[in-house]
């Protein structure tokens, strides 16, 4: 399933692609034909995200897309003509210089915006909303046993992250995942939302999740020296970022040896996702 910094990258990516121009709209698989109609023709204000939420502006409708496990909605520059759809896209967007073509949402529907202002107010802050309250998270982690490796996946107490961050933000931070909520130590949580507020927008502008810290380091050093607008704008989303090799400290690395403290990492569902961690550095509570 997307990351949150996936949507925010989605939403900035549609913005600079139609914003403030005609679309055209279609569904060329035909489930989304009557509220595509609806659309077509019509001015793409704004896009934004919340969370893993996308919402979309087009004339005074708002398009509000959950990618799910397995949607994708890349925004694809064309020459002359876009190609014929391929596959099948429930919605498909078309503008001057580039298309988008949504395919397998878990949502995709047109909303008002109460029911946007409705989704947004069930979700926890994100890190990647300027405006966001972490302390409304910590309030709701405070008052439950469920285990912090639990809570970190649960969009009502934290919105956008998935699993590859909840692993690799508990284990920069040496967090046993399965310390209670009530039980984690307070500045263990500032540590953890710090973390996700510089690590997220990393993810942003590559394109893919960032968390060791040879790779941190270098990334923020591109950022600052603005190198990576090119970068950024040559993403389309239709696959993960490629500047950096794909490494991570545990995800996915059970029955390897912790690179920190020589432990094995060791894998467990955990809120129906496999959570890594190593026992033997991953301590703090």
């Amino acid at each position: 399933m997307p990351e949150g910094h996936t949507i925010h990258a989605l939403a900035a990516r549609l913005t600079r692609a139609f914003g403030d121009r005609r679309v055209s709209a279609t569904s060329p698989q035909g489930r989304f034909a009557a509220d595509a109609a609806r659309l077509d023709g019509r001015v793409l204000e704004d896009a934004t995200a919340a969370g893993k939420h996308l919402f979309v502006e087009i004339g005074d409708r708002i398009l509000h897309v959950h990618l799910g496990l397995i949607g994708t909605f890349p925004v694809i520059p064309f020459a002359h003509q876009p190609p014929a759809p391929a596959g099948t896209v429930r919605l498909r967007l078309v503008g001057a210089q580039h298309y988008a073509d949504l395919r397998g949402p878990m949502v995709c529907a047109l909303v008002d915006r109460d029911t946007r202002r409705s989704v947004r107010a069930a979700l926890g802050p994100d890190p990647l909303d300027p405006a966001a309250a972490p302390e409304v998270a910590l309030a709701r982690i405070r008052r439950t046993r469920r285990g912090i490796g639990a809570l970190l996946l649960d969009q009502a107490v934290l919105a956008g992250i998935g699993n590859v961050y909840r692993c690799e933000v508990l284990y920069r931070h040496r967090i046993d995942p399965l310390t209670p909520g009530r039980e984690l130590a307070v500045d263990l949580w500032w540590e953890i939302w710090s973390d996700l507020v510089r690590l997220l927008p990393l993810g942003v502008a590559f394109g893919q999740i960032l968390t060791l810290d040879d790779q941190v380091d270098e990334a923020e050093r591109i950022v600052a020296d603005g190198s990576v607008r090119p970068i950024t704008a040559a993403l389309t989303g239709e696959r993960l970022g490629e500047f950096f090799e794909r490494r991570f400290a545990t995800y996915h690395r059970a029955g390897e040896t912790c690179d920190r403290c020589g432990s094995t990492v060791v894998g467990q569902k955990v809120a129906g996702r496999m959570l890594y961690w190593c026992p033997g550095c991953q301590t703090r509570r």
